[in-house]
């Protein structure tokens, strides 16, 4: 503040700079946006009667605008929608417009797609296929980790209710290991009693016979990991609530709301629905937007080698760099799309899509920038260029795609360029003779 005054040729005395400095404790000093945060204005209220507002530091003409204060200083008046993607509705839109059915039709009850939550038999495969995978919901979302296969094995669910607690339980803190997972091993609880999402503990303890606001009041202290007061307890023993749920209520540190469960597990069904019954345009959509590490010269080259790079992973499982081991996540569901009898088609360089793998002849093309080295605003530009009609040269390719030779020898290395020539000088001669 000083240098302020001094700069502006001002005199002031300490006790007004000191002031004015207690009136800057506290500001901040950086700017973010939350992607997609959106702070809603009660009608004919100004934003600048809540808070001060800024543009973005790197770009002070941009017309985007975001809160100086941080949205806790201000959320008891104001209201924040966060309006963000999902994987989940986003993949399911991709298998709607590739099948032409509506995720909507897809009954909640199909027996084949349970099946999948107990062996990969709807697949027709078996587990020796995909390297002793016990279960068909690889790829599945919320279901398609070690971890949750694990769970899966221990609960050995039956019904859809059961994979929306399952789903409860994987997203709560201490709620399944050294919990609910103990519960079920000793035999004390199952599936369907165990505390698996935060609506369960209210509605159990109204049944037990408690009021139905304390039962409110337990729910939301247990959910917020802040446990139970001796009175509640004391409460709970009185109705006959066993030692084994008042132990649980203890451990729990957060949980997740039912509905929320719910609405992921529909999700997650429907897309299982159509790994079942509609295998490539499903295997399309998986890599498109779920893979995180896809290599086309690594798993697109025929099922042996393949297999021969997970043989070399496995032995270096220990060793494996951070993409490696991404990269080991999307091998399996390769291996599993092999496994049933399904293969990859050759990238066609003037078909191709720049992001979005698609079915061509009964067979999966990879999109471009599923290519080792070659980004998304590559993809972009070969796909572009491609539009414009076929290439006469490799110099030809490299400046209408606005790409370097590295990316050229590449895509020439995997048979992507064909027999193009190296210059167009070739061409010309050709047609002066």
């Amino acid at each position: 503040m000083k240098n302020y005054y001094e700069e502006k040729g001002i005199h002031k005395r300490n006790c007004e700079i000191d002031r004015i400095v207690s009136g800057c404790v506290g500001i901040r000093r950086t700017t973010g946006q939350h992607p997609g945060g959106i702070i809603v204005l009660p009608f004919g209220e100004d934003i600048n009667a809540f808070t001060p507002v800024q543009h973005p530091a790197d770009d002070p003409e941009s017309d985007i605008i975001s809160t100086h204060f941080d949205y806790h200083s201000i959320d008891a008046n104001l209201l924040k929608l966060d309006i963000l993607g999902h994987d989940d509705p986003t993949m399911i839109r991709m298998l709607e417009d590739l099948t032409g059915i509506p995720a909507t039709t897809i009954p909640m009850d199909e027996p084949g797609v349970m099946s999948l939550f107990k062996s990969p038999e709807a697949l027709g495969i078996k587990p020796e296929d995909i390297r002793g995978t016990p279960l068909g919901c690889l790829g599945v979302p919320e279901f398609g980790t070690d971890f949750a296969m694990q769970m899966l094995l221990d609960t050995k669910p039956q019904r859809f209710s059961d994979l929306s607690r399952i789903a409860g339980l994987a997203h709560g803190t201490d709620v399944w290991l050294g919990n609910a997972q103990t519960l079920i091993q000793e035999g004390k609880a199952t599936i369907s009693t165990a505390i698996c999402t935060r609506d369960d503990i209210m509605v159990y303890l109204i049944s037990m016979g408690l009021e139905s606001e304390l039962s409110f009041t337990i729910m939301e202290s247990v959910r917020k990991g802040k446990g139970l007061k001796p009175e509640w307890e004391q409460e709970m023993i009185a109705h006959n609530v066993p030692d084994w749920y008042i132990w649980s209520c203890k451990k729990i540190k957060y949980m997740f709301p039912k509905a929320h469960a719910v609405a992921y597990v529909m999700m997650a069904y429907r897309i299982a629905w159509y790994k079942i019954y509609q295998p490539l345009a499903y295997y399309a959509a998986f890599f498109s937007i779920r893979a995180s590490a896809f290599s086309y010269e690594k798993m697109c080259m025929g099922k042996e080698h393949l297999e021969h790079l997970m043989d070399d992973y496995d032995r270096r499982k220990d060793e494996l760099t951070k993409q490696e081991q991404d990269q080991v996540k999307d091998m399996r569901l390769v291996q599993e799309m092999y496994a049933r009898g399904f293969t990859f088609a050759p990238i066609d360089l003037y078909t191709a899509q720049a992001h979005r793998f698609q079915i061509v002849d009964g067979k999966l093309m990879p999109s471009l920038d599923s290519i080792e080295g070659l980004g998304e605003k590559a993809a972009d530009s070969v796909v572009l260029a491609a539009r414009d009609g076929k290439f006469l040269s490799k110099d030809d390719f490299r400046q209408r795609a606005k790409v370097g030779k590295t990316i050229s020898d590449t895509l020439d290395r995997l048979g992507i360029l064909g027999d193009l020539p190296e210059t167009n000088q070739i061409s010309l001669f050709d047609f002066a003779m």
